[in-house]
């Protein structure tokens, strides 16, 4: 009888070690990610030149090495200031400025008074060639420009006078998407085309017709556009008109709650507008004209969690979220993160590919991010220390038996599908890092 008793005993004592091991397991990748990003983050400082008249942030690798991309410099500059905060000295803070700065004014540089800006910048591109013939049947930079800007503004203690010149420019830009890129009868953003959307393959936008996709991401992200515009204009004493910015972004928070959470799942999704016109004159539909606007795509996207991430869920949204979906391990829950699709979708995929990049599964830093930054906002955090952990667990492998981070991953073995040398938004795990250990941590606007 003691025999066994010793034996449940030790067994229970050897699981709780192994339980207490495994929970510990992110802090032995700690120094590895540090000593890697603290060495590396300049690789990401490109000098001016040729089409780009102001320095700028680079993604990293060869692959993106003299383009100026559009949410991967907003995304990649916020963890450089968490490098920044954490071992840059005055000086090291001093230099970065005129890349970050760079950026924004880069991309304003090619602004006219229409309001388009390119989703990217190559410095050798042919500048006759960078505009299309109609920018309606095109889309454009995302909308994180003036989020951007607002991070930088923020970090600098306000300082804006840096953007003033330009800042009609922005509000060019802005513009653009209000009125031009909003649906009238839903009042959601949409993308023209499936080219340029940031989550390349994303199946929500991917191959659908032009003009029919109001997604997620989209809305979410033009949504914390339209507050950063709230902010510049505080910051610009253009008081009226920061007031203009807030009825348009409370109106389109009003929409996006209304048209894309779905009650029946518990989530955001995105928004199919293909829909034939209502026409009284035609005798079959006059009898009962639709009443709907859009409908909701019922496809597991990882972007339905940007609605906690921009702060439109309601608390109770944000629970089902998490409960439902996020710990469901049969669609998003991956033993590294967050997968890109469930996994209970038909079209899941982590097969390689570039231009477009993998989204239909593999596991993303910012997929992961953005999630545990809604995790962190809703007040989520077991869930949030379990989704840091991943990510530091995933990135400190890769460190160590590459010596360099890469674009996308197998959610379950964590093997790199491609890209060796891709920092940018990678770089956030830092920041994910910071708040595991207790320390500050730099936050995008």
């Amino acid at each position: 009888m003691k025999i066994k008793i010793l034996f449940w005993v030790l067994l229970f004592t050897h699981t709780l070690s192994g339980i207490a091991q495994k929970k510990e397991d992110w802090r032995s990748y700690s120094d590895i990610i540090k000593q890697n990003i603290y060495e590396d983050y300049k690789g990401m400082y490109r000098d001016s030149g040729m089409s780009l008249p102001y320095p700028f942030l680079v993604p990293g690798s060869k692959q993106y090495g003299e383009v100026l991309w559009d949410w991967d410099s907003w995304l990649s500059n916020v963890a450089l200031r968490q490098v920044l905060m954490e071992k840059g000295s005055d000086n090291d803070k001093k230099e970065a400025v005129k890349y970050e700065q760079g950026c924004i004014l880069n991309f304003l540089s090619h602004c006219d008074i229409d309001g388009w800006i390119p989703v990217l910048i190559d410095r050798n591109a042919d500048l006759t060639k960078i505009k299309p013939k109609d920018i309606y049947k095109e889309n454009m930079h995302k909308p994180c420009l003036a989020q951007h800007a607002a991070f930088l503004v923020k970090t600098n203690n306000g300082d804006v006078e840096w953007l003033r010149k330009d800042f009609h420019k922005m509000q060019y830009f802005v513009n653009n998407y209000v009125d031009h890129r909003v649906h009238a009868a839903t009042g959601l953003a949409f993308w023209q085309t499936d080219h340029w959307i940031g989550v390349d393959n994303d199946p929500s936008t991917f191959y659908r017709p032009d003009n029919s996709s109001a997604s997620i991401y989209l809305n979410t992200m033009l949504y914390k556009e339209l507050e950063a515009m709230v902010y510049l204009c505080s910051q610009l004493q253009l008081n009226e008109v920061a007031a203009q910015y807030k009825k348009d972004a409370d109106k389109l928070k009003a929409a996006i709650a209304e048209h894309c959470w779905d009650e029946r799942d518990g989530f955001y999704y995105s928004v199919d507008l293909n829909l034939r016109p209502v026409n009284n004159n035609e005798w079959f539909h006059r009898g009962a004209p639709r009443t709907y606007h859009g409908l909701i795509q019922r496809i597991g996207v990882w972007s339905g969690f940007m609605a906690m991430w921009a702060g439109i869920a309601t608390p109770e949204q944000a629970n089902r979220m998490v409960t439902e979906h996020f710990k469901n391990e049969k669609t998003f829950n991956a033993t590294f993160g967050i997968r890109t699709l469930s996994k209970m979708e038909k079209m899941y995929n982590l097969k390689a590919s570039g231009n477009p990049s993998s989204w239909q599964g593999p596991i993303w830093g910012v997929s992961n991010y953005l999630t545990w930054k809604g995790l962190v906002k809703y007040g989520f955090r077991k869930e949030a220390e379990e989704l840091a952990a991943k990510t530091i667990i995933l990135f400190g492998k890769d460190f160590k038996s590459h010596g360099a981070l890469h674009e996308y991953y197998e959610p379950d073995n964590g093997t790199p599908v491609l890209n060796q040398g891709f920092q940018n938004w990678n770089y956030l795990v830092l920041n994910m890092l910071a708040w595991l250990e207790g320390r500050s941590v730099v936050e995008e606007f």
